[in-house]
């Protein structure tokens, strides 16, 4: 029998509101931001979810620009 390797947890955030907490900025700006595909975000089920790696990822790309 061979040990797999545990799968790492996903770092998912749900929602405008989380996503704009974790960006510092409001849900409106946010929602705003994504529904024009200014964010690494993709619709699941009618709700709105980032990667918070794709984020910081995203972020420090564009602060190097």
């Amino acid at each position: 029998m061979t040990d797999a390797p545990e799968p790492k947890p996903l770092d998912l955030l749900w929602g405008c509101e989380a996503i704009a907490a974790f960006i510092g900025r409001t849900p409106r700006q946010t929602f705003e931001a994504v529904s024009k595909g200014q964010l690494p975000t993709r619709k699941v089920n009618g709700r709105w979810v980032a990667s918070k790696t794709a984020l910081r990822e995203f972020f420090e790309e564009v602060a190097h620009e």
